[in-house]
C-alpha cells in the first residue's frame, strides 16, 4: 500500500471512529441521562450556581422533551428538542411513562420558550397550591416550617453570567457576607427540604392554583429568586407544566465550580462531589 493510500485509510478511519463515538454520545444522552449545569441561584441552597449534575431521563419515560437541544450561537447553531423529535409532540403523554412524585427536582422545557429550567415538583394534577405569608399551602392545608439557620454567602458576581446574590441582611457591598434565612420546609408525603427567604413579595401571597390534569406545579427553592408556576405562562413566567416537558430527574451532583467556568478546576467545591439531592 501506497504512503498516501495508507493515510487516506487512517484518515477514514479516524472519521469513522469520531461519528461513532458521537452517535454513541448522542443515543447516552436522549435515552439515559443529560448533563445539565446551574446557571442561576433559584434552587439555592439545594442547589447552587456552577453545580453540574446528570439528569436521568430514564425516571419519566420519553417525550419529544427527550431529544436533546443543541445550541452554539457562536456558531449559529440552534436545534432544538422540538426540531428533532416534533413528530413525538401531540397528546401530552411519553412512552415508558412513569409519575413524578412531589419533591422531585425536575428539569423540564418552559412550555414557551423551550429552555431548560430546573425547579422542585410542588403540585400534582388535581392539587391546590396556594402561598400565605410565605408559607406553601397545598389543598387547604399549609406544609410544616422549621427554622434551619442562615444561609451566608460572599456577594460577588457568580457562575458565567457574572450574577450577585440577594441579600435578606442588603445592601451589602462586594466581598461582604449576604445573609437568607433558611428554613427546613416537608411536604405532605413527607418530602424535607430547605428553603431560603430574603424579603416579602408578592409571590408570597397568591390566588389558589388548581392544577389541571396532566399538568404539574413547579418552585424554586431560593423562593424570593426564583420565576416558576406561580406566575402565568409567559416568556417570563412558567405556569403550569405539561407531562411531556418534562425533561427527567436530577438526584446527584457529580461537582460543582465556584468559578466563572466548569473548566476552572481549581474552583471546585470539595464538600459536592457525588452529592445526593435531597
Amino acid at each position: 500500500m501506497s504512503e498516501k493510500g495508507g493515510f487516506m485509510s487512517g484518515l477514514i478511519e479516524t472519521i469513522k471512529t469520531i461519528v461513532y463515538a458521537l452517535l454513541i454520545a448522542g443515543v447516552f444522552r436522549t435515552v439515559f441521562f443529560q448533563p445539565f449545569w446551574i446557571p442561576s441561584g433559584s434552587m439555592k441552597d439545594t442547589l447552587l450556581i456552577g453545580d453540574f449534575l446528570f439528569v436521568n431521563k430514564m425516571a419519566y419515560g420519553y417525550s419529544y422533551a427527550s431529544c436533546p437541544s443543541i445550541r452554539l450561537p457562536q456558531v449559529g447553531l440552534d436545534i432544538d428538542a422540538e426540531d428533532i423529535c416534533g413528530w413525538m409532540k401531540s397528546d401530552n403523554s411519553r412512552i415508558w411513562g412513569g409519575a413524578p412524585e412531589r419533591g422531585d427536582v425536575v428539569v423540564f422545557r418552559h412550555p414557551v420558550t423551550g429552555t431548560d429550567y430546573i425547579k422542585r415538583l410542588i403540585g400534582l394534577p388535581g392539587d391546590k397550591v396556594q402561598m400565605k405569608d410565605g408559607v406553601l399551602h397545598i389543598n387547604g392545608d399549609p406544609v410544616k416550617i422549621e427554622a434551619a439557620g442562615t444561609f451566608t454567602e460572599i456577594f460577588e458576581p457568580q457562575g458565567p453570567e457574572g450574577r450577585t446574590p440577594q441579600c435578606e441582611n442588603g445592601p451589602v457591598g462586594a466581598g461582604g457576607i449576604c445573609e437568607k434565612s433558611r428554613y427546613w420546609e416537608t411536604l405532605p408525603e413527607g418530602t424535607r427540604h430547605a428553603i431560603l427567604n430574603v424579603t416579602d413579595r408578592r409571590s408570597d401571597n397568591t390566588p389558589v392554583f388548581s392544577v389541571p390534569e396532566g399538568h404539574y406545579f413547579f418552585m424554586g427553592d431560593n423562593r424570593d429568586n426564583s420565576t416558576d408556576s406561580r406566575f402565568a405562562q409567559t416568556a417570563q413566567g412558567v405556569g403550569f407544566v405539561p407531562y411531556e416537558d418534562l425533561i427527567g430527574r436530577a438526584d446527584r451532583i457529580m461537582f460543582s465550580s465556584a468559578g466563572r467556568s466548569m473548566l476552572y478546576f481549581w474552583t471546585w467545591r470539595s464538600d459536592r462531589y457525588f452529592k445526593a439531592i435531597e
